[in-house]
């Protein structure tokens, strides 16, 4: 992270409220997240709402700041709801310092597309992007629901330590506020059975010939407005062979939305973790550390909020609607490599 900025004098009069937010989400990330460090990957997912818009007049500094610093703390993290101007983006990616990356589709202009982007940030002091970059395109489908997914799927691939991943980020179609809204379930489905058919050539690990060992893993993740998990939408994850690191189906794991009730968000792998220990897993709630709610007061003043009662919509649109989900994974196979050389 790159703090150097706040010295310039268009920061005097919040300055130090700035760097009160940032302290305690340092503070709150160090309790609740690991240390990234040697050996294990840190992937997130994060819908950052209208990220770009103007809503509200637009993203103020001290929320672009906390922003950057909730992403510093992964290694990589998948980001929905990117809109069409990307100087939110590039103002974090500044904050982020060089050694961030980036990489982001187009606008989509389909009906329901929300003129929206996907993206994934990542640290490449550990993260190596590996080349492969696509949207995937439905082909020919039964479903009467839907003939193409509206947010266009966006999969990509990175290799940390040993692992390879190829990661398929998405932000399903909401529709009707209700739990089954059947674009939706059908959006999930038709994802899901077209990523299960293309992992046989993403996934190449061979049991027999160890020689021929490929730490590859297909990982589905992002928004999918998903309600509960005994929903069809869950189900429809699921049942494309999808599964969930352990960590992340514990019960006592909360909603990733604001009121914690809503597990919109997800991360899945495709059968399963494969040649890779899944340590860790949760949701960061940065409304306990910045833009909280006894913050309201200085918020309305600061920024001359017409409306104070409007202060928990406004700061959705500062930070987000949606919580960031995590999970961390140990990735160092060396000791297994060496073992498989003894053998030869």
């Amino acid at each position: 992270m790159y703090y150097g900025g706040l010295r310039d004098k268009r920061f005097d009069a919040e300055r130090a409220n700035i760097v009160a937010s940032l302290l305690r989400l340092r503070k709150g990330l160090r309790a609740q997240v690991p240390d990234k460090q040697p050996g294990c990957m840190l992937l997130a997912t994060w819908n950052i709402r209208e990220f770009g818009g103007t809503k509200y007049g637009g993203r103020t500094e001290e929320a672009l700041y906390c922003i950057a610093e909730i992403i510093s703390r992964f290694d990589i993290v998948a980001v929905q709801e990117v809109r069409p101007d990307l100087r939110a983006l590039d103002r974090v990616m500044g904050l982020l310092g060089r050694d961030w990356d980036r990489i982001f589709t187009d606008v989509s202009y389909a009906k329901s597309g929300n003129q929206e982007r996907l993206a994934f940030v990542w640290d490449r002091n550990k993260v190596r992007f590996t080349g492969l970059a696509g949207e995937l395109v439905l082909p020919e489908t039964e479903s009467k629901e839907l003939a193409q997914i509206a947010r266009t799927p966006f999969i990509c691939g990175f290799q940390v330590g040993w692992a390879r991943f190829n990661l398929c980020t998405v932000h399903i179609y909401y529709g009707q506020s209700a739990p089954e809204d059947p674009r939706r379930v059908a959006e999930i489905a038709e994802t899901g059975k077209l990523l299960s058919k293309k992992a046989k050539d993403y996934i190449k690990i061979d049991k027999e010939d160890r020689r021929t060992y490929s730490p590859e893993n297909l990982v589905l993740l992002g928004d999918f407005n998903i309600f509960k998990k005994t929903d069809a939408t869950f189900k429809a994850l699921t049942e494309s062979g999808f599964v969930l690191p352990k960590a992340l189906m514990k019960d006592e794991l909360s909603g990733s939305n604001v009121a914690r009730n809503k597990f919109y968000d997800q991360i899945a792998f495709y059968k399963e973790v494969r040649d890779i220990e899944n340590t860790g897993a949760g949701i960061f709630d940065f409304y306990e550390h910045a833009f909280r709610d006894e913050d309201k007061a200085r918020f309305a003043k600061s920024y001359k909020l017409a409306d104070p009662s409007k202060f928990k919509d406004w700061r959705t649109y500062q930070l987000s609607d949606h919580l960031v989900m995590w999970t961390e994974f140990s990735v160092d196979k060396t000791d297994d490599y060496l073992t498989q050389l003894a053998k030869l």
